[in-house]
């Protein structure tokens, strides 16, 4: 009996110290990611440019902001970019759910064949000038519409799809099937309203690829009508293409502002995708 309280007590104390261990090294990591950020941040808001690491701005100001905003430059760029995540996002969602549906049809013929093919892109490629010869017979070279087509198709994406619908149980495709609902009928009916984990967290992530897609819009447009508003950004922060501001703001507080003008729309998207999202991390990992 007293061994076994011993043993007991031992198991609990190492559960104790491994979850003081792994609160400790999460909240290093946390610091790691949130302390740039927030030094990005505080110098947005700073009007004095500075490079030291600040807690809080000691000049405060929105004047940076307000030459983003005014910046007509921009605005542009940042509709281009709105339009592409929007259709890139759908267009991926549509290709991704449609796929991994065939994928987990285990009576089509050739299922096996097709899902190696797409796996096997996913270690192979023909390279950077086969891609751009493609895209310029298909007339998207110098369009914005290249940022839509070409992150409309993402085998990973359509591979963790494939493993969430893996996922559903096979009761109900048997009882669906039973009254009398087509393929379709179950993809639409019965997958997709199960699937709002899933569609939020690749949702999401298709999304960020697309807005904050730079190296495409450098390699495939020069035409400054179709850039999106990574490429302008970085052109002022890299280049010195800064706007002409009236206010009294340094170089630095309008590089910074611009940086956080770039990440606001998803800071503020995210929260309303958490609870989606978290759960979206386990995509097929439990199957029945």
């Amino acid at each position: 009996m007293a061994k076994d309280m011993s043993s007991t007590a031992g198991r609990k104390q190492k559960i104790h110290v491994f979850d003081v261990v792994n609160y400790i090294v999460f909240i290093l990591i946390g610091l790691i990611i949130l302390v740039p950020i927030w030094k990005v941040l505080v110098d947005s808001l700073n009007a004095v440019g500075v490079y030291q690491f600040q807690l809080y701005p000691h000049d405060f100001t929105l004047d940076g902001y307000r030459t983003i905003i005014e910046t007509s430059a921009l605005y542009r760029p940042f509709i281009n970019s709105v339009i592409t995540t929007i259709l890139g996002t759908i267009l991926g969602l549509v290709l991704s759910t449609l796929g991994g549906y065939v994928l987990v049809q285990f009576d089509m013929p050739g299922r096996n064949i097709f899902a190696y093919i797409l796996l096997f892109t996913m270690i192979f490629s023909g390279g950077m000038i086969p891609e751009y010869l493609v895209m310029k017979q298909l007339h998207l070279v110098n369009s914005m519409w290249i940022l839509v087509f070409k992150h409309g198709m993402n085998v990973y994406n359509l591979v963790l799809m494939r493993n969430f619908f893996e996922g559903i149980p096979g009761s109900l495709y048997e009882a669906a099937k039973i009254d009398g609902c087509s393929p379709m009928g179950i993809f639409f009916k019965i997958v997709l309203p199960l699937s709002k984990a899933a569609l939020a967290s690749i949702g999401l992530m298709f999304a960020v690829t697309v807005w904050n897609d730079y190296s495409t819009v450098k390699i495939y447009i020069t035409d400054p009508t179709q850039t999106n508003f990574q490429y302008k950004l970085r052109n002022m922060v890299m280049d010195g293409d800064t706007p002409t501001t009236a206010y009294a703001v340094s170089q630095t507080t309008l590089f910074n502002a611009g940086i956080i003008s770039a990440i606001l729309p998803f800071m503020v998207l995210y929260p309303f995708l958490q609870k989606y999202f978290v759960k979206g991390v386990n995509i097929g990992a439990v199957k029945e």
